[in-house]
């Protein structure tokens, strides 16, 4: 059976979605989905301080990464040179996404799981017409700066989908922090706050509330903040579905 090491959350989840959870050897600590699969394996570091030796020591077939934060490419350069086999994902758009399922699955022999999932998740985001005047959708990475997806993140691509649209989807690059006169002028009418690596429960609406001038944000006005775990919307595999389907509720409710 195949040795695989998973680097990150979404690869974690990517190789479960496949049917192939048993190949799993060891995770980094953030891999938390599917519980009953991640809990017994070793956990190898998080992020930026995997334990490559280790990841070694596992004597993997495969080690699945990432170049997705700065600083993964120097994890990524030391595997290499320790000679392990490696695949790196390093997705923006939700078509990058399914490439990169499509890529693990080729690369643990099941492509055809591969074609069916790509395909179960495309059916289950339908894309919703976009109007003109479709609600306006501030999703925040980070509170302070806050920090919003742009032209480049899979992130965009679900908002538009859920029949949304994301105020900065011109701005080039995978996200920008944002001032507070940026916000007021482009008058979000929906926030969703999606914190990375904050706990759902730890998410507080008036930390949104608070911030100087906000009062006069369409979406503060009508009471449209709202929470999405960032392992819906932040991790780019299988579960990004629930994240699609958690915006087209707000939106939808939002009248768009």
């Amino acid at each position: 059976m195949m040795r695989v090491v998973s680097h990150t959350c979404s690869n974690t989840e990517i190789v479960c979605a496949l049917g192939c959870a048993a190949y799993l050897v060891g995770v980094d600590q953030d891999s938390d989905f599917p519980a009953a699969v991640v809990g017994p394996l070793p956990k190898l570091g998080r992020d930026l301080s995997l334990d490559i030796p280790a990841v070694k020591a596992l004597h993997p077939d495969l080690v699945l990464s990432s170049q997705t934060l700065p600083g993964h490419e120097t994890l990524v350069e030391q595997l290499l040179a320790e000679n392990l086999p490696t695949l790196v994902c390093e997705p923006l758009s939700l078509d990058d996404v399914y490439a990169d399922i499509r890529r693990i699955a080729q690369a643990l022999d099941v492509a055809s799981r591969g074609e069916a999932l790509i395909a179960e998740m495309q059916q289950a985001m339908p894309a919703v017409p976009v109007v003109s005047d479709a609600p306006k959708v501030l999703v925040e990475w980070w509170p302070k700066p806050v920090i919003a997806p742009t032209r480049d993140s899979w992130a965009t691509d679900l908002i538009e989908r859920a029949g949304g649209c994301n105020p900065w989807r011109d701005v080039a690059g995978k996200s920008v922090p944002l001032t507070d006169a940026q916000v007021l002028s482009a008058a979000p009418d929906i926030v969703v706050m999606a914190w990375c690596g904050v706990p759902l429960h730890n998410y507080r609406s008036e930390i949104v509330r608070r911030r100087a001038g906000w009062e006069e944000v369409p979406a503060v006005r009508h009471d449209r903040i709202h929470a999405i775990t960032e392992a819906w919307l932040g991790r780019p595999g299988p579960r990004l579905v629930e994240g699609y389907r958690a915006l087209r509720e707000l939106i939808g409710a939002a009248g768009g």
